[in-house]
């Protein structure tokens, strides 16, 4: 099954959209504002936390990124006006970010300060690498102006202790999002072997927590969960500096058991009309799930 799965993979761009969809609906809260809020009110009530991601990314006109800023403004005073515990999640590249690195730092401070206003944090996104020193700069000289941003660390990439020793000399105040890394990347930019991605990733958790950085552990993997969980019992890491963070729709049951255990846990939900590249990415992530496209198109039930 997992060869058909990964054949599925890579026949994605021929299977028609309304099946990708039925599939996807999993990965997605909806296409409107009022999709995402009704949705983060239902995982609020199973006492989870929400991060909202406006759908879209590397935009090629300078209104679109100022459509993208407009659009997470409005999600902001959303979650302001419902009481909702949800922060946001913004990709650079949706704000102008491969058109001028000044033009995109003027559109996402528009958006920190207005969510520092409603007491509200913004996580910015870490991208492919062309983006990752610009990013770690944007987020740099956000910091200095506002202490509710926060930015990711991937950790297949070589780079990211480095990154890691930048952000935190001198005891700069720091929060990451810590995860394994999705895009394909050569060989001299991202490790490739699982197992030592899988190590580099607890390595940098252990790092992290020591130097008293603030960690979204974001990962599905019940290893590095149990990593996660490991660390924060040896070095007795506070439970306001530290929190899971797992995709909307993945491995629920995981999902459940962490929040049972008594650890805090945001769900990554994701909304609007630019569902697709984003659904195809979440399935070529995981062909297990990719193969209930296949199950479906020719009737068959999915498990």
């Amino acid at each position: 099954m997992e060869l058909i799965n990964r054949l599925v993979v890579t026949t994605l761009p021929l299977v028609p959209k309304p099946l990708v969809r039925r599939v996807a609906n999993r990965y997605i809260a909806g296409d409107t504002i009022d999709d995402a809020v009704r949705l983060v009110r239902q995982l609020n009530q199973k006492g989870m936390m929400a991060t909202l991601d406006v759908l879209g990314e590397h935009i090629s006109k300078k209104e679109e990124a100022e459509a993208t800023a407009a659009n997470y403004l409005e999600a902001l005073e959303a979650i302001h006006r419902e009481k909702l515990d949800s922060n946001i999640s913004i990709k650079l590249t949706a704000f102008g970010l491969k058109l001028d690195f000044d033009f995109c730092f003027s559109n996402v401070r528009r958006v920190v300060q207005r969510a520092k206003e409603l007491n509200n944090f913004v996580r910015i996104d870490m991208e492919d690498s062309t983006c990752t020193t610009d990013t770690l700069r944007l987020y740099d000289l956000l910091r200095k102006e506002f202490c509710n941003v926060g930015t990711v660390i991937q950790a297949y990439m070589r780079r990211a202790l480095t990154d890691i020793h930048g952000l935190m000399q001198n005891g700069a105040p720091t929060n990451i999002r810590l995860c394994k890394g999705i895009y394909v990347e050569p060989r001299h930019i991202a490790y490739k072997n699982r197992e030592l991605i899988n190590k580099n990733f607890t390595f940098l958790l252990t790092e992290l927590m020591r130097k008293k950085a603030y960690v979204g552990i974001a990962t599905h993997d019940e290893r590095l969960v149990w990593d996660g969980m490991r660390l924060v019992d040896r070095l007795n890491i506070p439970r306001e500096r530290y929190e899971f963070q797992m995709l909307l729709g993945v491995d629920e049951e995981l999902r459940d058991t962490i929040v049972q255990a008594g650890h805090r846990l945001r769900i990554y939900v994701p909304f609007g009309k630019a569902w697709y590249a984003y659904s195809v990415r979440r399935l070529q992530e995981n062909p297990q799930i990719a193969g209930y496209v296949i199950q479906n198109f020719f009737g068959l039930k999915s498990t």
